[in-house]
């Protein structure tokens, strides 16, 4: 029978906000993969874990999957993380899940496991005020090819939406919501969840796009419908 594969929520900045199971299964499991090794290390050292570490992360190709698969079939278990956050939702780790569930192991059934945790997605619905019982999350925006569609389609959302930014587009990203979304649309945006200077923007977007956002670390945008 082969090994477990583990996918194991990580905190988005805060260290504390690591779960007890979490701790648990990487102190487990055989081998941890890791979107980045670098990123990965300092978590693992500040909870005193040592495993052996691959990178995982996407530009990772076919043979990789297979030494993946590899060690699966070696009744190896194994723990997926992310840099931050949820393995599989927004990151290279749903390419890896897709192709493993496509290609079963020895005609068995691959054991695949959730391990919960946090995902800046739900911590920014979650104080955002708006509608959660429906909401359509988008990920990234495309960097240039569909970027204009991406937002025509945010403009015509029948739900609340949230989308992740990056420091160096929020501004251009701001502007964008400003030409398509009526002015009284509500906004929030989350910067830097979770850490020291988390940081919470609130108002229509007219008074957002008029707000001093500071443009450093990671951005969630959530939009009312």
């Amino acid at each position: 029978m082969p090994g477990t594969l583990y996918l194991v929520a990580t905190p988005i900045g805060n260290l504390a906000d690591i779960t007890l199971r979490a701790l648990d299964t990487l102190r487990q499991v055989d081998v941890i993969l890791c979107e980045d090794t670098r990123v990965t290390k300092p978590l693992l050292a500040h909870y005193q874990i040592s495993k052996p570490l691959i990178s995982y992360h996407h530009h990772s190709d076919a043979r990789k999957i297979k030494d993946i698969q590899k060690l699966l079939a070696e009744n190896k278990n194994l723990a997926l993380v992310t840099d931050a956050g949820t393995p599989g939702i927004s990151d290279p780790g749903n390419a890896l899940i897709q192709q493993l569930t496509i290609k079963q192991l020895n005609n068995e059934i691959l054991n695949i496991v959730p391990i919960p945790g946090p995902a800046a997605v739900t911590a920014a619905l979650s104080i955002s005020g708006f509608p959660t019982d429906q909401f359509l999350f988008l990920g990234f925006p495309p960097h240039k090819n569909k970027r204009q569609k991406f937002f025509a389609e945010i403009a015509n959302r029948p739900y609340t939406v949230v989308f992740y930014e990056s420091g160096h587009r929020i501004k251009k990203c701001l502007t964008e919501l400003n030409q398509v979304l009526s002015p009284s649309t509500k906004v929030m945006i989350g910067r830097e969840l979770t850490k020291k200077f988390e940081t919470i923007y609130r108002g229509t977007i007219t008074e957002i796009s008029q707000q001093k956002i500071d443009e450093r670390g990671e951005f969630v945008i959530v939009i009312n419908r």
